[in-house]
């Protein structure tokens, strides 16, 4: 068998072997090592030895040429025969490492997440959101054993929300990011026994959750829906009918045309909080916005920007397009709109028990029990009112029209 310093510049001159033959030539560098040639010219390192279990020579691959390297398959060689020295076989140590490289994908962060959103949040309204802000929260942490996560790292990546001034955004992360921590531990599955979220107090590393109470002004109004008049789709129509229904984001963002029937939209118990249906009364302002909306053959979603397969994404970005439309407003969340609704609706003198219901808050205790009674007609009244209001804000009539009195 021929015998040789290997180099590369032998083993890409090696020729292939006649057909359907195949042939072998030994480093004279290390022991046993070798490269196969076959008739198509592949190259493969390989090593003859007397592997464990075996009193004979037996050959077995390394590694193709060059993904292998010379110098790495040299290495790997010399590794190989001290493992037979010690009487352990390297196939059964390579399947060790395997698994235990597998063990260690398994128990990263991001592998953890995984498991703790199809374990914990595939039922939940908000589990897709909590999933993404647990996978964005923790991109500096991906790849890392969940174990290796300490209280400091939490620390950190909390403060750099912190420094972007989005309070309530690191409060709710923090909750998310303790609840994954928590789950872990009682999954005794990752090898976690503490949670680095322990001893950390929100109110002293983020400050007092305090209750926003942000309501958009008159002038703010207009801006917003001259703004949204600015917008194309889906985003211009999707702020007007938030606007006008003081429904939450995603009750309209994920509606589905097969959920309107005429001027009501249903919307099923596994998109709303409180797992009930509930129906949201069009105006004829929110059934003109829809009216002139497309329709797209791929899926039945209103607002999408895959042809109705998926429902739209990207809120962060529209947001910041919609301030720069209204001329960078004080600070507001699209979350705010829904309080400036109710907030209109107790201004409209609509009772409190309506206006609940309006913004999807519904029935409570016995009375969820007991009353059946939809209130669809009473809510339809509230948001007309609600519309005309809107519609004089931003609609004004010019000053020099005057309105006439009606005779009693």
């Amino acid at each position: 068998m021929a015998k040789k310093r290997l180099t590369d510049r032998t083993l890409k001159a090696l020729k292939p072997a006649p057909s359907g033959q195949r042939y072998e030539v030994m480093d004279a560098d290390v022991r046993g090592l070798g490269i196969r040639v076959t008739d198509k010219g592949q190259r493969s390192f390989i090593l003859i030895a007397r592997y464990p279990g075996s009193d004979n020579p037996a050959r077995r691959t390394l590694g193709d040429y060059p993904t292998l390297t010379l110098e790495k398959a040299r290495t790997k060689a010399r590794h190989w025969r001290e493992l037979i020295g010690q009487g352990i076989d390297p196939k059964v140590e390579e399947e060790s490492l395997r698994r235990a490289e597998l063990r260690k994908q398994a128990d990263s962060f991001d592998a953890v997440v995984e498991e703790f959103a199809k374990r914990k949040l595939k039922d939940q309204r908000r589990g897709e959101i909590v999933k993404r802000e647990l996978q964005k929260f923790g991109e500096r942490w991906e790849g890392r054993p969940i174990t290796s996560i300490g209280r400091r790292d939490v620390i950190d990546a909390v403060k750099e929300v912190l420094d972007r001034g989005a309070t309530y955004q690191a409060h709710n992360l923090l909750g998310h990011v303790r609840a994954l921590f928590n789950w872990a531990i009682e999954a005794e599955d990752y090898g976690l026994e503490t949670s680095p979220c322990d001893r950390i107090r929100p109110k002293t590393l983020i400050g007092e959750r305090k209750p926003r109470q942000r309501v958009l002004e008159d002038a703010e109004l207009k801006a917003l829906w001259q703004a949204t008049g600015g917008m194309n789709y889906p985003f211009g129509p999707l702020f007007r009918l938030l606007l006008l229904t003081g429904a939450r984001k995603s009750e309209i963002a994920q509606a589905h045309w097969s959920e309107i029937n005429g001027n009501l939209l249903t919307v099923p118990p596994e998109r709303f909080k409180s797992d009930a249906t509930h129906i949201i009364p069009l105006t004829r302002e929110a059934t003109a916005i829809l009216e002139l909306l497309p329709r797209f053959a791929k899926g039945d979603y209103i607002f999408s920007t895959s042809y109705g397969a998926k429902p739209v994404k990207g809120f962060s970005k529209a947001k910041e397009r919609l301030d720069e439309l209204m001329g960078t407003p004080k600070s507001f969340v699209i979350h705010d709109l829904r309080r400036t609704v109710r907030t209109r609706l107790a201004s409209l003198q609509v009772p409190d028990t309506i206006a609940e219901m309006v913004i999807g808050h519904g029935k409570k205790g016995i009375q969820r029990v007991y009353d059946q009674h939809t209130y669809e007609a009473e809510m339809r009244k509230a948001l007309e009112l609600w519309a005309s209001k809107l519609r004089s804000i931003v609609e004004p009539p010019p000053e020099n029209v005057v309105k006439l009195k009606t005779r009693g």
